[in-house]
């Protein structure tokens, strides 16, 4: 394909075709998970029993809501990186505004059902302004439109834990290149634990995880005009030890050509070649200190839950 041609493509478009041209492990930018089917099957993941992650991230915010607010006092807004439906935010929201006023929230998601939810779900108690972006360039726009006080910006359901790892350090400098002294950031991460417990928090027996990864192809196939057969690939869920990740993978069963239209270009697939579609790395609280400080933020506190390892880490610029 030529410059021209690739110049043309979509985001979406453009990480398909570099991401299945690689000669060696085939990848997909979990971000693409999200489109509507795909943010309703997350949110159904998140009710399973094996998922214990975005219970403990709820548990938390609804038992500290009120000693983050008295920590962050007196903030004008918040915003949070891909907010999702916002249902846990909601106790935060409560707690900031103590029934005295309206905070200013921007939830931020590519999703239009997602932020339509948080509308319909939090209006009642903030002043919802919903921005369709991804992470970092919704903050810029939020950074553009902010006035007032300081703001609380949340990245929760250790988001943070799909970016590589590698690549942490940067992201977390670009959010605070677009944040002011005195803004607080709260970020929600999930630590290392038993590997069965990882893993099947990830392969859940319903096969909603396995679903949600297959969503992807659909989606190449709907958007790009492709043909991918989804019943030729597979959901595989492995810990990289070395690493400290959940991979997620799409395993393909038998050898498949299979055609993307909008890139005028066929994919060959070898039965046992996989994509890999994401990773959820697990962190340590000393870990995620040493982030805060590299990037410019001060720790302030953390919180962990008791019935799952994970937690809530609060920091101020």
């Amino acid at each position: 394909m030529s410059a021209f041609a690739r110049a043309q493509l979509t985001p979406f478009a453009l990480d398909v075709a570099q991401g299945f041209a690689l000669c060696g492990q085939r990848k997909l930018p979990p971000r693409w998970f999200y489109d509507d089917l795909g943010s309703a099957l997350f949110e159904a993941i998140t009710y399973l029993p094996e998922y214990g992650l975005t219970r403990a991230d709820e548990r938390l915010l609804r038992e500290h809501a009120s000693d983050l607010a008295f920590l962050t006092h007196p903030i004008s807004a918040v915003a949070e990186l891909g907010s999702g439906s916002g249902r846990k935010t909601r106790f935060v929201l409560q707690a900031a505004s103590d029934g005295r006023r309206q905070l200013v929230y921007r939830p931020i998601d590519v999703s239009v059902s997602a932020l339509s939810l948080c509308e319909k779900e939090l209006g009642d108690i903030s002043d919802v302004r919903p921005v369709r972006e991804d992470w970092l360039h919704g903050l810029e726009q939020v950074a553009r439109e902010r006035n007032g006080g300081p703001l609380l910006l949340l990245f929760l359901g250790s988001s943070v834990g799909n970016i590589d790892r590698e690549s942490i350090p940067d992201f977390l400098k670009s959010i605070r290149a677009l944040l002011l002294p005195g803004d607080f950031f709260l970020l929600g991460a999930d630590l290392v634990k038993d590997t069965a417990t990882m893993i099947s928090a990830y392969n859940d027996s319903l096969g909603v995880t396995a679903a949600f990864n297959l969503n992807i192809l659909r989606r190449i196939n709907q958007e790009l005009s492709a043909n991918f057969d989804l019943r030729a690939f597979e959901h595989d869920a492995r810990w990289n030890a070395r690493d400290r990740r959940i991979e997620m993978h799409l395993v393909c069963c038998r050898e498949a050509t299979v055609r993307v239209q909008a890139l005028d270009t066929d994919f060959v697939f070898r039965a046992g070649e996989t994509i890999w579609t994401e990773s959820s790395h697990k962190f340590t609280g000393q870990e995620l200190s040493d982030y805060a400080r590299a990037a410019g933020f001060d720790p302030v506190t953390s919180w962990t839950d008791a019935e799952w390892p994970f937690v809530e880490a609060l920091w101020r610029v």
